[in-house]
C-alpha cells in the first residue's frame, strides 16, 4: 500500500512571493507537522493542532493538482511549490509527487529549515534552505545544516530577519556557506493581522535595505518584502 502524507492545503494557481523563484507562477501543496515551532511562524496552523490535514499519496496529491488547476483542458502551471510545516519530514509520498510533476514536465520547488536530510532533495529543480534566526526562538543544529548543504549540488539560502539580531545571524550564515543566492526576507510578525499590512512592511524592508547597504559582507545579499504579503495581506490560499 502506498504510503501517505498529511496534507494541509492544496491551491493555486498563484504567484510565488519570496526566494528565487520571486513572480513565478506556482501552485502550492503544503504539509502537516513541523519539528519547529518558530514563535513567529505565519503556517503555524500546520503544526500547532488548531487544523487537522489529509492523508494523501504522492499521486493522489498531483490528480488533486491536476484537478484544480487545469484550464480549458490544459494545465495552467509549470511549477509546484512544496511548503510546510516542514516537508522533509516525510520520504516516499513526496518522492512520488516529484516524479508525477516530472513526468508532465512540471518543476519543483521546496523550502526547508534544513534540520532533516531527504534523498529526494536532490530531484527538486529549486531548493531553498531558510535556517531559523534567533528571533524564531529555534536553535540551528548547524552540524545537520553543515551536512545537508554539501550533499546539495545547488541551493538558495534564505533567513527572515525581523531584528539586529537576525541581521548578525545571517551574517554568519553568509560567512559560513557562501552562498550563490542569498535572500533576506523581511518577517510578518502578525500572520492573524486583517486589513492592509504593505505599509509596516515597506517601512521594515527600508531599514534592511539599508542595513545590507551599510554592511560590506553582505554585498551578495538580496533583501526583499514578501510579495504576496503586499498584494494580498495575510489572506490564505493564495
Amino acid at each position: 500500500m502506498a504510503k501517505k502524507v498529511p496534507i494541509m492545503e492544496i491551491f493555486g494557481p498563484t504567484i510565488q512571493g519570496e526566494g528565487i523563484v520571486t513572480g513565478r507562477k506556482t501552485m502550492f501543496v503544503r504539509t502537516a507537522g513541523c519539528d519547529y515551532s518558530c514563535v513567529w511562524c505565519d503556517s503555524a496552523f500546520t503544526w500547532d493542532g488548531s487544523e487537522r490535514g489529509q492523508l494523501m499519496t504522492g499521486e493522489a496529491i498531483w490528480a488533486r493538482l491536476v484537478d484544480i488547476g487545469t484550464r480549458d483542458g490544459i494545465l495552467n502551471f509549470n511549477h509546484i511549490t512544496i511548503t510546510g510545516g516542514n516537508p522533509a519530514l516525510y520520504d516516499e509520498p513526496i518522492a512520488a509527487l516529484i516524479a508525477c510533476a516530472h513526468a508532465h514536465g512540471v518543476q519543483i520547488g521546496l523550502e526547508t529549515q534544513g534540520s532533516r536530510w531527504q534523498d529526494w532533495f536532490l530531484a527538486v529543480d529549486d531548493l531553498t534552505i531558510s535556517p531559523k534566526p534567533p528571533s524564531s526562538k529555534m536553535v540551528t543544529d548547524w552540524t545537520m545544516l553543515d551536512s545537508i548543504i554539501e550533499r546539495l549540488p545547488t541551493y538558495s539560502l534564505k533567513v527572515v530577519i525581523f531584528d539586529d539580531a537576525d541581521f548578525d545571524y545571517a551574517i554568519e550564515v553568509n560567512k559560513r556557506y557562501t552562498p550563490q543566492e542569498l535572500y533576506l526576507s523581511v518577517g510578518n510578525g502578525h500572520s492573524q493581522e486583517a486589513g492592509e499590512i504593505a505599509g509596516r512592511l515597506l517601512t521594515k524592508l527600508e531599514w534592511l535595505w539599508n542595513k545590507v547597504i551599510a554592511t560590506p559582507s553582505m554585498n551578495n545579499a538580496k533583501p526583499l518584502p514578501q510579495l504576496h504579503a503586499l498584494v494580498w495581506a495575510n489572506k490564505r490560499g493564495v
